[in-house]
Formats: C-alpha cells, sequence, structure tokens
C-alpha cells in the first residue's frame, strides 16, 4: 500500500490507533534506512496497557516499535492493522 508522502513533522505526536479504534499510544519519531529512505518503524510514547497485550518490539531505549509496513492511513490519527502486527 503506498501512502501519500508526509512530512515528519506531520506525523510525530499524532496518535496511533488500531482500525478498530483502540488507542496504541502516539508517534515519537520514525526509524529508517538511511541509504534508500525506506521507513522501518513508528517509535512510540505514551504506549496504553493495551499496547503490553500485542507482543510488539521494544528498542534498546523501551520504545515500543510498530512496523511501518502496518499502516493503513494517515490523518487525523495513525491508523494500523492489528493482524499485521503478528
Amino acid at each position: 500500500m503506498t501512502l501519500d508522502k508526509k512530512p515528519l513533522k506531520e506525523i510525530i505526536g499524532k496518535r496511533v490507533v488500531t482500525k478498530d479504534g483502540k488507542i496504541i499510544g502516539v508517534v515519537k519519531d520514525i526509524t529508517f534506512e538511511t541509504k534508500t529512505g525506506e521507513l522501518i518503524q513508528l517509535v512510540l510514547r505514551d504506549p496504553t496497557p493495551y499496547t503490553r497485550n500485542l507482543n510488539l518490539e521494544v528498542s534498546s531505549a523501551k520504545d515500543v516499535l510498530i512496523p511501518y509496513n502496518t499502516i493503513i492511513a494517515i490523518g487525523d490519527f495513525v491508523v494500523i492493522s492489528e493482524e499485521d502486527l503478528a
């Protein structure tokens, strides 16, 4: 799925939710491959208790990481597919 291009400053601070409306956290940062520019993960801040049940990768700084390929849409919220997290 190709998403419209968005400047990083428009994504930072957006709430991340599942397509069912469950709140996951807030975008803190984004990781990407420096050579290709390929986006890899969303770094979350303020993960909700629900997020602990999703068995997500955690960085060495204890930040929750969401694979970029799980993003369905970016608007008022960043919407992810919970099914694609597995």
